[in-house]
C-alpha cells in the first residue's frame, strides 16, 4: 500500500496536489469533498475464492452542481482500470446530451488462481473545480453468479451485469430477460469474461452479442463460443427510447441556455428479471429433422399406394358414354358443331357457326341460369361483324393449335432471382455473426435454434415441406402426362375427343413455383427483416397468378397467354411490391396511383371473364364500349345477357374496390402482405366463381415476422416452442401452408376429371 500512498500527480499551476488515502469498508457511505489541490484515495480489500465469484459495486453521487468541472472517479484493480466522470454525460440522437449526477458501476472481477486470495482495489477521486462534495458507497452484489431468476434495477447511469458459468453437461443456454414495463428502452448484451466490461449506452455494442428490449429479450449462447465456459449478461438502459419505437424526449431549451447544455433525465430506471436456462440438446435436432422428413415423405408413400391401387383396379370406360353425355337434355351442340367451331383461330369462329339457322337455336330450351349461349343469339346487331370482339362468345371448349406457356421460363426466372437472394441473406447472416447486432434480423428468439452459422435453423427446416411437396406434385404431373401421351399414341377416343384438353405446362410451373417458395422462404428466414420480406412473397404472387391462369385455361385452352406476357404481368406485380416496400410507407401519391391501377386492372379482368376472352383491348375499345352502352342502355333497357356471371363479377369488383379503398385510406405499412392479400383474395374469388359456374351448369362428381415494428417491439410477440421443443407456431404454419398449397394444386389438377367422358362440344365455357 505504501506505493499507492507515495503516488504523486502532475503539478498544477499553483503547486503540488495533496494526496489523502484512507482504509475504507464495504456497505459504508462516505460523504467527503475534493478540490483542484486534493486527491482522495479509498483503499478496499476483500477475500476471493476460486470456486466462487463475488460482485462489487461502486455508487457515487456528486452533491455539488458544477457541470463544467466534473468529478473524476478512477477505480484501480489488479487487472483493470475503470474510470468515469460525474456528472456522467451520455449522448443521444442529434448529439443531444444527458447529464446524470448519480452513477453506479459494477467492477470487473479478475480470475484468481489460488484457492483463496485477498484482492485490493482503490477508488481515486479528483476534480479541477473548487470544493465539490460527493457521496461514495461500495457494496457487494447479491446473486452476481446467475443460478436462479434474478431481479435487477438498472438505468443509463447504473448499468448491471451478471456472470453465468456453463455446467459440465450443458452445451448451450438461452438467456431470457423480461420486464413488466416496456419503457425505458434497454439493451441486453452477452460478453466474454474480460476486463473492462462495456456497460454504458455509448459502448455496449462494441463487443459480444446484443439486442434492444422493451418487455422481452432472449439470446441463445453456445459454450463453444466462450473459451472460459462463462460469460457476462449485461443490462443497460438507453438514454432515449427511439431505438425501441418510443418517442423522443422533450428537449427543453431556455432563452439563456446554451444549445450544448446537457439535460438531466432524473430517475430513468427499469426493473428486469434475468434467467438462464439450458437449450435443447443435439438429440432434439436429430429428432426434429426426422420428424419433418417423416411428415412429408409419408405423402410420397401415400401417393405410391394410391397409384398402385388405381393401377390394379383400373377399368375401361363403356363406349356408350361417348353417345350419352349428361347434357343431352339441353340439346346443346354436337360433335360436328364443335369441330366447326375449332378452325384454329380464337378470334374467328369459322363459317359453320353462321350457317346454322336461328330457328334451330330458337327451338332449343333456353336456360337463363346458363352463362354460355349460342353465338347466333348475338348476330342480330347491325355491325356485329365489326364489333364481334366485344360481345361474341363461344359455347364449347376448343382444342388449341399453340402450346401454353412453358414451365422452362419459370425455372430460368427462379435461378436468376434466387442466386442474388442467397448471396444477400448469407451476407446478412455474416454481419449478424461478426457484429453481434441481433437487431438486424427479426427472429423468434424464444424459439430460435442455431446450427453452424445459422441463427434459426428451425425456421429454415420447416420450409422443407414446400420443396418436397412441390417435387411430388411435379412427379404426379409427369405421370399424368406420360399416361395422356400414351393414350394419344394409341388414338384413344377419350383422349382425342372428350374432356378438357390436357395441358401440363402451367402445372409444371406451379410445382416449380412451390419448390421455389420453399427455397426463398428459407432464405428469408435466414435473416427475416423489413427489406427481405419481398423474397418470401415473390413466388406467392407467382403461384396465385399461375393458379388463376390455369383456372382460365381449363375452359379457354385456345386463348392462352404467352409465357412472356404472363410472366411480364407477374414481374409487374413484383415491381409494385418492391416499390411499395421502399416508397409506399405513408406516400399518398403512390397509394393513389396503385389504387387506380388496381381498379382498372379489375375492370379489365372482369371484361375478359364476362365475354370469355372474345374482346380486344385496342384503340377502338372505347368506341365499341360506348356503342354497346348506347345500344343496351339508351336505345333500349336491356339486362345483362349472362345474369349469373354478371352477379358474381359485380361481387368480385365490390371486394376489389373495397381493398383498393382500404389501401388508399389506411395505407398499411406492410405493403407486401397487402399486395399478397389482394392476390390471394382474387384467386379465391376466381376459384369460387369457377366452382359456382361449374355446379350451376354441370353435375358435380366428387373426385395464412413483426418486422413492421422495431426489433425490440417485435420481441414482445416472441413465443416459446410448441412442438418437440424445436418448432414454433410459425414453423407449424409452414407445415400446414405447404400441405394446403399442395392440396390446392391437386384440387386444380383433378377439378374437371369428371368431364373426361364428356364430349367436348358439351363442355360449357365460362
Amino acid at each position: 500500500n505504501l506505493a499507492w500512498k507515495n503516488l504523486a500527480w502532475s503539478p498544477l499551476p499553483h503547486g503540488q496536489r495533496d494526496v489523502h488515502q484512507k482504509e475504507a469498508q464495504f456497505n459504508t457511505t462516505y460523504i467527503d469533498w475534493v478540490d483542484g489541490n486534493l486527491l482522495n484515495i479509498y483503499a478496499f480489500n476483500h477475500s476471493v475464492r476460486r470456486s466462487t465469484t463475488e460482485g462489487v459495486r461502486v455508487s457515487v453521487n456528486v452533491l455539488s452542481n458544477q457541470k463544467d468541472q466534473p468529478v473524476l472517479f478512477v477505480v484501480r484493480q489488479k487487472e483493470a482500470v475503470v474510470s468515469f466522470q460525474v456528472p456522467l454525460i451520455l449522448r443521444g440522437l442529434y448529439q443531444r446530451k444527458y447529464a446524470y449526477q448519480e452513477v453506479s458501476r459494477t467492477l470487473c472481477q479478475p480470475q484468481t488462481k489460488s484457492e483463496m486470495e485477498t484482492q485490493y482495489f482503490f477508488v481515486d477521486v479528483s476534480t479541477l473545480s473548487d470544493n465539490t462534495s460527493y457521496q461514495l458507497r461500495v457494496t457487494r452484489v447479491e446473486n452476481f453468479v446467475l443460478r436462479v431468476a434474478t431481479m435487477a434495477s438498472t438505468g443509463p447511469f447504473s448499468p448491471q451485469y451478471f456472470k453465468y458459468e456453463f455446467p459440465e453437461e450443458v452445451d448451450s443456454v438461452i438467456v431470457k430477460v423480461t420486464s413488466p414495463m416496456a419503457f425505458p428502452c434497454s439493451v441486453i448484451s452477452i460478453q466474454d469474461i474480460l476486463c473492462p466490461v462495456y456497460d454504458l449506452d455509448n459502448n455496449v455494442a462494441f463487443i459480444g452479442m446484443y439486442q434492444t428490449m422493451t418487455k422481452k429479450a432472449a439470446i441463445t449462447v453456445q459454450k463453444k463460443d466462450f473459451p472460459s465456459h462463462s460469460f457476462y449478461v449485461v443490462v443497460v438502459v438507453k438514454t432515449e427510447d427511439e431505438a425501441c419505437g418510443g418517442p423522443l424526449p422533450y428537449y427543453p431549451l431556455s432563452k439563456n441556455a446554451s444549445p450544448d447544455e446537457p439535460v438531466d433525465q432524473h430517475n430513468r430506471q427499469k426493473i428486469l428479471e434475468v434467467m438462464v436456462s439450458p437449450a435443447i440438446t443435439s438429440e432434439a435436432y436429430v429428432r426434429s429433422v426426422l420428424f419433418c422428413l417423416g411428415i412429408f415423405l409419408s405423402f410420397y408413400i401415400l401417393t405410391l399406394l394410391i397409384a398402385c391401387w388405381e393401377s390394379c383396379h383400373s377399368r375401361g370406360i363403356p363406349e356408350s358414354f361417348l353417345n350419352h353425355g349428361p347434357y343431352d337434355s339441353y340439346g346443346y351442340g354436337s360433335f360436328g358443331e364443335c369441330q366447326a367451331l375449332s378452325p384454329g383461330s380464337a378470334d374467328d369462329p369459322g363459317p359453320a357457326a353462321g350457317e346454322r339457322s336461328l330457328e334451330n337455336v330458337a327451338s332449343r330450351p333456353r336456360l337463363d341460369s346458363l352463362s354460355s349461349v349460342e353465338e347466333d343469339d348475338y348476330d342480330t346487331l347491325a355491325d356485329i361483324d365489326y364489333d364481334k370482339n366485344v360481345i361474341r362468345t363461344k359455347v364449347c371448349v376448343r382444342d388449341p393449335l399453340t402450346a401454353p406457356p412453358s414451365s422452362r421460363n419459370i425455372a430460368t426466372i427462379a435461378v436468376f432471382y434466387a442466386l442474388p437472394v442467397i448471396q444477400l441473406v448469407i451476407t446478412y447472416q455474416t454481419v449478424v455473426n461478426v457484429t453481434g447486432n441481433q437487431d438486424i434480423c427479426y427472429y423468434n428468439f424464444l424459439c430460435a435454434h442455431p446450427l453452424g452459422n445459422l441463427s434459426a435453423f428451425n425456421n429454415i427446416l420447416s420450409n422443407l415441406g414446400y420443396v418436397l411437396l412441390g417435387l411430388l406434385f411435379l412427379l404426379i404431373i409427369l405421370q399424368r402426362e406420360i399416361n395422356y401421351n400414351r393414350a394419344l399414341l394409341r388414338n384413344d377416343t377419350h383422349a382425342l375427343e372428350c374432356g378438357i384438353p390436357k395441358h401440363f405446362g402451367l402445372f409444371y410451373a406451379m410445382g416449380t413455383a412451390l419448390m421455389m417458395e420453399g427455397l426463398l422462404s428459407a432464405c428469408y428466414h435466414v435473416c427475416p427483416n423489413y427489406t427481405n420480406f419481398q423474397f418470401d412473397t415473390s413466388f406467392m404472387y407467382m403461384i396465385a397468378g399461375l393458379c388463376m391462369l390455369k383456372l382460365y385455361q381449363k375452359r379457354h385452352p385456345d386463348i392462352n397467354a404467352s409465357a412472356y406476357s404472363a410472366y411480364a404481368c407477374l414481374a409487374l406485380v413484383i415491381f409494385f411490391s418492391v416499390v411499395g416496400v421502399v416508397f409506399g410507407k405513408g406516400n399518398t401519391a403512390f397509394w393513389i396511383v396503385f389504387s387506380v391501377i388496381h381498379i382498372v386492372a379489375t375492370l379489365l379482368l372482369s371484361t375478359q371473364l364476362y365475354y370469355m376472352g372474345r374482346w380486344k383491348l385496342d384503340s377502338g375499345i372505347l368506341r365499341r364500349i360506348l356503342h354497346v352502352l348506347y345500344t343496351d342502355c339508351v336505345r333500349q333497357c336491356s339486362g345483362p345477357m349472362y345474369v349469373d356471371r354478371m352477379v358474381l363479377l359485380v361481387m368480385g369488383n365490390i371486394i376489389n374496390w373495397s381493398l383498393a379503398a382500404y389501401g388508399l385510406i389506411v395505407r398499411p405499412n406492410d405493403f407486401a402482405s397487402y399486395l399478397l392479400a389482394i392476390g390471394i383474395c382474387n384467386l379465391l374469388l376466381y376459384f369460387a366463381f369457377y366452382i359456382i359456374m361449374k355446379v350451376g351448369v354441370e353435375p358435380w362428381a366428387p373426385t395464412a415476422p413483426q418486422w413492421r415494428k422495431t426489433p425490440a417491439e417485435s420481441r414482445e410477440h416472441n413465443r416459446d416452442c410448441i412442438l418437440l421443443d424445436f418448432f414454433d407456431d410459425h414453423d407449424i404454419w409452414h407445415f400446414l401452408s405447404s400441405i394446403a398449397m399442395f392440396g390446392s394444386f391437386l384440387v386444380l389438377l383433378t377439378l374437371d376429371d369428371d368431364l373426361d367422358c364428356v364430349q367436348r362440344d358439351k363442355i360449357y365455357v365460362f
